[in-house]
């Protein structure tokens, strides 16, 4: 044997497992502070300095970040049932929503996934587009006025209100973006409320009498007094409007002729009403920002809309035209994914990226990390709808880039329920808006991401609107 063919022989053989290299810029309690406060400069530094994979501490536990799309295939597909959602963010959530799809596991969460997956297939959305087309029109009647006055309207709010008015219509046929309402406040501060726990370091904080306890426990009651007093009339009435409530109170376990309890679909309403609507309020948010800051990219989305739409309204067979419009989308979502990170806690000893994880160990996977990464995408940071293109999507297929560098919805068992909704919803809403509308980035405003449940604009999006 060659002194060559040795040396190759040695590098093929697999080196001896060892932890994952530590990310080294922390104090006493590790990475927390830099945790709570960016979030996302710590993951882009650990990746920037460690590679694909670091290992970090948060306070007195340990945390592996990992920027492997493969890893992220064997963490979330191939042994999914290895990792559990017991981690700090989900024990906050299921203190906010209970039991619902986001946060339940194991034979529980497969039931309600086989009860609930009849109401999010494509025929029963494409129900929903007429009560989404609706609040959109109301929204560029708003919009209108707001052009005429010249004045600013912060964008960020504006999705918030509007796609929190969809997520009431769809789930159980009512309003629930007028400001005068107690849903409306509620939901608010419930969003807020889960934000505060999740970011603080302070043990057992929800068990303190603080102001922040307090409010957020008087939002939650509310909602609970709402959601239970419209299960009740439904219950009592036999029948009621096809929406989301109606479809989760009919559907039934297929295996076992089971139905949701009246828990189990409040906490089945609040995962929707609450988390569902905030993802697509902040995609549209970032949408268009991008937008604003591409002017030639806007251009050709405006030009598409009006050669399919013309006079029409945006209904499901034109919405399947709009490929220029939905690949805006998809970019949008891989620089500003609304789900910025993903994590699971390790139930048995694994290893990723060559390095031993241990049981107990946190894995966070960061969509907003993974999307940018130079191995995976051309000019990372750049804005570039037709990389979604059918020609560059076969290309980057032949190349190899693996479909987990890109999962803004999650991927495998556990991928979002409500991606079709969410995607569906998106379309409907900047089809009318910009069809009719063009926004402008007020300068001068600092515009930063925000990591709660949902990437957010910390700071809002303030834009100006000209009439087209």
């Amino acid at each position: 044997m060659t002194t060559i063919e040795h040396s190759l022989t040695r590098l093929s053989q697999p080196p001896e497992l060892q932890l994952a290299p530590e990310h080294l810029s922390g104090n006493i309690l590790g990475h927390l502070q830099a945790f709570r406060h960016d979030s996302l400069g710590l993951m882009m530094d650990a990746f920037n300095n460690c590679g694909d994979i670091a290992r970090v501490r948060i306070g007195y536990e340990t945390a592996l970040f990992t920027a492997n799309a493969e890893d992220v295939k064997r963490v979330l597909i191939d042994r999914h049932g290895d990792y559990s959602k017991q981690t700090r963010g989900y024990a906050v959530l299921r203190m906010v929503l209970g039991q619902g799809l986001v946060t339940s596991e194991g034979s529980f969460w497969k039931r309600q996934r086989r009860i609930a997956q009849p109401a999010f297939q494509r025929k029963r959305i494409a129900g929903f587009g007429d009560t989404m087309r609706a609040a959109s029109e109301d929204l560029s009647v708003h919009w209108g006025e707001i052009a005429r006055r010249g004045t600013s309207v912060d964008v960020a709010e504006e999705m918030m209100r509007l796609t929190l008015r969809i997520a009431g219509e769809t789930l159980f046929s009512q309003d629930l973006s007028n400001q005068s309402a107690e849903v409306g406040p509620a939901v608010t501060e419930v969003m807020h409320y889960f934000n505060w726990l999740f970011k603080s370091s302070v043990p057992l904080l929800h068990h303190l009498p603080v102001p922040a306890n307090v409010r957020g426990r008087r939002a939650l009651k509310t909602l609970d007094r709402v959601v239970y007093d419209i299960i009740a009339q439904r219950r009592a009435s036999g029948s009621g409007p096809l929406d989301l409530l109606d479809m989760f109170m009919n559907a039934y376990d297929e295996d076992t002729g089971e139905r949701m309890s009246d828990l189990q679909l409040r906490d089945e309403v609040l995962t929707m009403l609450t988390a569902g609507h905030e993802t697509t309020a902040n995609g549209l948010a970032w949408t268009l920002y991008l937008l604003s800051k591409h002017p030639g990219i806007l251009r050709r989305l405006q030009h598409e809309l009006d050669e399919v739409l013309g006079d029409d309204e945006p209904d499901m067979m034109k919405l399947r035209e709009l490929t220029y419009t939905n690949q805006v989308i998809q970019e949008s979502m891989r620089l500003y994914p609304p789900v910025w990170a993903v994590a699971r806690r390790a139930e048995q000893d694994d290893v990723l990226s060559g390095h031993l994880v241990k049981r107990g160990t946190y894995v966070v996977m960061s969509p907003y990390v993974i999307q940018r990464h130079p191995q995976y995408w051309d000019n990372p940071e750049g804005f570039d709808p037709d990389r979604f293109s059918p020609e560059r999507l076969e290309q980057a297929k032949a190349e190899g880039r693996p479909k987990q560098a890109y999962f803004p919805f999650s991927i495998g068992p556990r991928k979002c329920i409500g991606d079709h909704f969410a995607k569906m919803e998106s379309l409907i809403i900047l089809a009318t808006l910009l069809r009719r509308f063009t926004p402008s980035l007020v300068p001068g405003q600092r515009i930063e991401a925000e990591t709660s449940i949902t990437l957010r604009p910390k700071h809002g999006i303030q834009m100006t609107l000209s009439a087209r």
